[in-house]
């Protein structure tokens, strides 16, 4: 790998942790922000010390050969106590003390770790330059072996431990955690066979092999898939709801377009919202709902369940489920009610008409399930529901009983 692909990775990460950077303000006492944005820090700053020009320009700069190496050591296992602290947060405890002693421990053991890999790299005799293939090169020597070995085997050993950790944790939850734990496993997993990679071959060097390939040009390809699938994993559980909200606020659209768009006598009725919401999708997400809902209540005065009867049977005549029915049911009652509102003042006199009670159960007022009324079965206006009628808007069934409704006005 040359060093343009490490200096993107670095970039790449460095940029989920820039974006981070607000929430760690807010939330700067939570340990597992801070955590997760230590982890996607120094995960940026590996890549970014272990692409050659990095390394001879830190070697330059401290004077000292192969000086990045050992810097670079220091920083994988920084990481990875990094990671496994954040696992244990994440994952959490009843006892909030014990959870700060297991983190104690974790960065106390690398920290001794990181301390002893520089003790034997300051003992050692490394005076040849070695931009990628330090590992193997210094296989043999003494004490630089021992570190190379100690800095092997620390990684690899929060690689497993991790990918074992997040693995089981997998089948006790579910939704977007257990997605992110299972990108997680994989990433670690990559992680681990690179310190595998590695370990065979400096072993290879013992035996007198030459298997310096597996070291410098697979293992660097497995970390950088490693890290971008551990980077994704940790931060899939923020994005994830954010994720399902967006699907839902544009499945939302079709039934949007229909009734939540506007008003009485086609005033739109929607409030503009500020541009600092536009990328709130929550927000965005909760002013469509109400909007819909509102809409429903405007029209529901024009509501006949005679309608919703006929495209119920007709669905289910040409093949749909009881619950696709159903949804093309309401959406045919709810599209025929919108054109006969265009006729009609809503609030109008119109024979069949609701009274206020019946109107608020139909159309679920305050955010519960809608009851009967006027001895017809109540509209749910609870989000899947409204999901479901937004798919259904497009239904044949429905854009014939619109037709039907505007072939009686003629």
């Amino acid at each position: 790998m040359n060093g343009l692909v490490y200096f993107l990775a670095a970039a790449a990460l460095w940029t989920g942790f820039a974006a981070q950077l607000p929430g760690l303000w807010r939330e700067r006492r939570d340990p597992v922000k801070r955590a997760l944005c230590a982890v996607i820090f120094l995960a940026g700053f590996c890549f970014a010390l272990g692409a050659p020009p990095t390394v001879g320009f830190v070697n330059r700069a401290v004077g000292v050969p192969n000086a990045a190496a050992c810097l670079t050591y220091g920083a994988v296992n920084a990481f990875s106590a990094a990671s496994l602290v954040l696992i244990v947060h994440w994952r959490g405890a009843d006892d909030p003390a014990r959870l700060r002693r297991v983190s104690r421990r974790w960065l106390l053991g690398y920290a001794v770790i990181i301390a002893a890999q520089t003790a034997l790299f300051a003992v050692g005799d490394a005076p040849v330059e070695r931009l990628t293939d330090f590992d193997t090169y210094y296989a043999d020597t003494p004490f630089i072996r021992e570190m190379i070995v100690l800095y092997l085997v620390a990684h690899m050993a929060a690689a497993l431990t991790t990918t074992i950790l997040c693995w089981r944790w997998t089948l006790q939850i579910s939704g977007w955690t257990r997605r992110a734990l299972a990108v997680l496993a994989v990433g670690w997993l990559c992680t681990s066979a690179y310190g595998v990679l590695k370990v065979v071959a400096v072993a290879g060097r013992w035996t007198g092999q030459h298997w310096d390939p597996l070291s410098t040009r697979l293992a660097p390809m497995l970390v950088t898939v490693g890290a971008v699938l551990t980077s994704a994993g940790y931060v899939l559980p923020l994005l994830g709801p954010r994720i399902d909200s967006l699907v839902a606020f544009l499945r939302l659209g079709p039934l949007f377009r229909l009734v939540g768009s506007r008003g009485t006598g086609r005033i739109r009725r929607t409030a503009l919202l500020s541009w600092r919401s536009l990328g709130d999708v929550e927000l965005r997400l909760t002013h469509r709902t109400t909007a819909i809902r509102d809409g429903l209540r405007d029209v529901s005065v024009h509501f006949d369940e005679a309608v919703r009867d006929r495209a119920y049977r007709q669905a289910l005549s040409l093949g749909s489920s009881a619950g696709e029915a159903e949804a093309i049911g309401d959406a045919a009652m709810v599209a025929v009610a919108v054109v006969s509102g265009t006729r009609e003042p809503v609030g109008g006199p119109r024979q069949g008409g609701l009274d206020r009670a019946a109107l608020d159960a139909l159309v679920g007022l305050g955010g519960g399930c809608a009851g009967p009324a006027a001895e017809g079965q109540g509209l749910d206006t609870g989000q899947p529901s409204l999901i479901r009628m937004s798919r259904a808007v497009r239904a044949g069934v429905v854009e014939g009983a619109v037709r039907a409704e505007r072939a009686k006005s003629r």
